[in-house]
């Protein structure tokens, strides 16, 4: 597998960057507040629809969760995109066995208190304008390699240019209370709960 690499360098120069091409290219970019245990570490699970998604939330990291940020990649995003292993990117390097050590390794990350882990569970990118968010089955294998003490967040992200000549960024965050027993489909029915009420939230907003 490919793991993160650690460069003091970059990762003090990239979060200044990632604010600046943020601000410089939206409007706005707003999430909710929400209380997380600091004694566990937080996995996110989002919908991914555009380059800018692991931006976002790794911004977002910075101004609330304040973690060490990791993300699963594409092997393809990996090698393609040179610095995003100094940022917390992992990918799996071949298909099969090595699928499943990543997996393990991502509820490893879990299991430290100090990290939270990006997820995409759709595997790849989709429109803004999908109405259901799919799950991959090795979402589940990253939760049962791990101890399960994690903050489970929701996260669903939008973007409208409303009156703004530049489009305004929305995240909706959901802190999910796990339950006992959790499966694949539990979780996808859980997200896209939050994920529907986000539509909502965002059509009804007036600029």
């Amino acid at each position: 597998m490919y793991r993160p690499l650690k460069s003091n360098l970059i990762c003090n120069f990239f979060p200044w960057y990632i604010k600046l091409i943020i601000k410089k290219d939206f409007s706005h970019f707003r999430f909710n507040e929400l209380e997380i245990k600091e004694s566990a570490a937080v996995l996110v699970l989002a919908n991914h629809f555009s380059w800018w998604d692991g931006f976002f939330i790794f911004y977002l990291n910075k101004l609330l969760f304040k973690k060490h940020f990791h993300v699963l990649v594409s092997a393809e995003n990996y090698k393609k995109v040179w610095f995003l292993k100094y940022l917390g990117a992992f990918a799996a390097e071949s298909k099969g066995k090595d699928v499943l050590a990543t997996l393990d390794y991502a509820g490893q990350l879990l299991d430290d208190p100090n990290n939270l882990v990006l997820i995409f569970p759709q595997g790849k990118l989709y429109s803004n304008h999908i109405k259901s968010i799919h799950f991959e089955k090795g979402v589940m294998q990253m939760i049962n390699s791990s101890q399960r003490r994690m903050n489970i967040i929701f996260a669903a992200t939008f973007t409208d240019y409303f009156s703004k000549r530049k489009p305004i960024v929305q995240t909706y965050l959901h802190n999910w209370e796990t339950e006992e027993y959790v499966s694949l489909q539990l979780l996808k029915s859980a997200y896209n709960k939050h994920y529907d009420q986000s539509v909502l939230k965002q059509t009804q907003i007036i600029e």
